[in-house]
């Protein structure tokens, strides 16, 4: 229980950070069961399914805030399911590891 605990409270630590980098409404990120949030600047999404979608889990997301370089093999293995023009989130992982370090 307590480990489901530290990786809720990491993924929303994680999802903040996100949000307050990269602000916007183009990319829904996804991590089940602990959050979504809707981040990167462009167009707009109100309705239905997002055409850029991101989604992990919550171990994947930590992994990948800690080594942003593994978004490729994540993505090649399944572990990271991203779909649409937008949907690469390498360098806001990149600048978002700076910030989680610090």
């Amino acid at each position: 229980m307590s480990k489901d605990l530290d990786i809720k409270l990491q993924v929303k630590l994680v999802l903040d950070l996100i949000k307050s980098i990269s602000p916007g409404k183009s990319v829904e990120l996804r991590v089940p069961p602990y959050g979504a949030i809707q981040c990167v600047a462009g167009s707009n999404h109100r309705r239905g399914t997002p055409p850029n979608t991101v989604e992990m889990s919550g171990q994947t997301l930590i992994r990948l805030i800690n080594e942003p370089s593994l978004w490729i093999s994540l993505c090649e293995s399944g572990e990271v399911r991203a779909s649409g023009l937008l949907s690469d989130l390498s360098n806001v992982f990149a600048q978002a590891e700076v910030k989680y370090r610090a």
